[in-house]
């Protein structure tokens, strides 16, 4: 049994009331660490120690280069910790090491890219109608960023925060989810490594009225970054409304794979069943909604099934295992029960739909591959998001529909299309609201490119080079040639 502290100040505390939560590992639902369980006088201790850091201090100090230095140290350690963070991943969240690996190993570029960018933000000198002034911009740091975080993929949902900010000049206090806290708490050992100034980063561990409310609503946070459900980042946009926080939603979604007749079968089966089992669909940009031309539905749909008849489930830590347990207890309910709504409005479970009863999955929350078909666009299944391995099938007949049924959701994350047809496919990337759109492949993420989306998907974006945008202010100075000030009441 593990016992973790907060990191405040740069200190290992205990939470105020000294009282503790469990961590419960999702494959054998049995409890292997304890979390401390903060609350919000531990949120004004982290909110202290940030402001502090970020208004004096060695990190002001710090020139852009220097803190560029400072983030490449903390990736190099991460690239030395992967086996230690992945497993600590998988542990606290059920998700396969052999996804958790590859997902903590790519993490070091992320703060390699934005450790490059510190140094790259430049103000500018507009051309100005004045001829006796000289004007330019700069960019400054917003302050203190509160970055809460999810529980499907702890650590890479906070490097999308955490690189730019820490590049930009910020301070920033986190909050991990409750299920999920471990791996937060292991980074912030190699934070401490890294050299970072006391207060520069810090973790606050607990439950969203205890530690979410308080960072929504303290006057000393200058921005969140929040990744998580529509529902708590609607909640979290009204309590930040009290002193107009910036903020960053990354929200959930209901994306469509679209399957058009010209598509490669074989590759989009695969690429479909990646898109909504491969991580248990407990990912927002899972492509829950498979929209299948009618002349290739029936070859389309008997292909996948039988692709995902042969998913390995089991123990996440294992490399051969497919697909894992789902995170959390509640998750694992509320899946099941959207599975039986969906057949209440008529769905029929062409596969799976029910809890995994297989002695590899021992004690686990599990539930099999599900997929339904006779669904149409106005049942709840095909538009509110299950996070789970859940896949809805729905015909189309052509591209209009095609279009018309992906975009008819309050959601606008992702899309998957499936063509042969270029002309198509930027057509496709026009036409259909999403923010990302991937064709003849899925899931695919860099450092590089922006990550976001419309509607009730959220707003902003992560990753990229606008990014680090977000976590900075513009500045416009004036100065003056003229020695005799003007007459005050006529407007220049």
């Amino acid at each position: 049994m593990k016992e973790y502290r907060c990191f405040i100040g740069g200190e290992w505390v205990t939470a105020r009331s000294g009282e503790l939560f469990d961590s419960v590992d999702p494959f054998t639902a049995k409890v292997w660490a304890r979390i401390p369980k903060c609350d919000a006088n531990d949120v004004d201790r982290a909110v202290e120690a940030a402001r502090r850091a970020f208004d004096s201090g060695d990190w002001p100090a710090l020139n852009a280069t220097q803190r560029g230095h400072l983030l490449r140290r903390l990736g190099d350690l991460i690239a030395r910790d992967v086996d230690l963070l992945a497993a600590t991943e998988v542990q606290d969240n059920g998700k396969l090491i052999a996804e958790m690996r590859g997902q903590v190993a790519y993490i070091p570029q992320w703060f390699y890219y934005f450790a490059g960018m510190a140094d790259k933000v430049e103000g500018a000198v507009p051309p100005i109608d004045k001829p006796d002034m000289f004007t330019y911009t700069r960019h400054e740091p917003l302050g203190v960023v509160a970055a809460i975080t999810p529980w499907n993929s702890p650590l890479l949902l906070l490097v999308w925060k955490m690189a730019p900010a820490l590049a930009a000049g910020c301070t920033m206090v986190i909050k991990p989810s409750e299920f999920t806290s471990a791996s937060t708490l292991e980074l912030m050992r190699l934070v401490e490594e890294a050299g970072f100034p006391k207060g520069v980063v810090n973790v606050v561990t607990g439950f969203g009225q205890d530690v979410g409310e308080a960072i929504s609503t303290h006057p000393g946070i200058d921005k969140i970054a929040f990744t998580g459900g529509e529902l708590s980042g609607r909640r979290i946009a009204q309590q930040s409304a009290s002193n107009f926080k910036r903020l960053t939603l990354e929200l959930g979604g209901k994306s469509a794979q679209l399957v058009f007749p010209d598509a490669n079968i074989e590759n989009a089966v695969k690429g479909v069943v990646s898109g909504i089992f491969a991580a248990t669909g407990q990912t927002c940009i899972a492509g829950s909604r498979l929209l299948v031309h009618e002349a290739i539905h029936d070859q389309f749909v008997e292909k996948f099934l039988e692709l995902a008849r042969s998913a390995r489930m089991g123990d996440p830590m294992d490399m051969t295992t497919q697909v894992g347990p789902v995170t959390t207890q509640p998750q694992y309910q509320r899946v099941l029960s959207m599975i039986e709504m969906a057949k209440a409005e008529g769905a029929t479970v062409a596969l799976g739909g029910k809890p995994a009863d297989r002695p590899e999955c021992g004690d686990g929350w599990f539930v099999e591959p599900t997929v339904l078909s006779d669904v149409n666009n106005r049942m709840r299944i095909a538009q509110e998001e299950v996070f789970g391995p859940v896949l809805s099938v729905i015909k189309f007949s052509d591209d209009e529909e095609a279009y018309a049924l992906a975009n008819d959701t309050p959601y606008g994350l992702a899309a998957g299309v499936w063509t042969a047809d270029m002309a198509r496919a930027f057509t496709a990337a026009r036409r259909l609201r999403a923010g990302m759109i991937w064709t003849n492949t899925y899931r695919a993420v860099s450092y590089m490119m922006p990550f976001g989306g419309v509607k009730n998907s959220g707003m902003g974006r992560e990753s990229g080079q606008d990014a680090i945008y977000d976590f900075l202010e513009t500045k416009s100075v004036w100065l003056a040639f003229n020695k005799d000030v003007p007459n005050p009441f006529v407007l220049r």
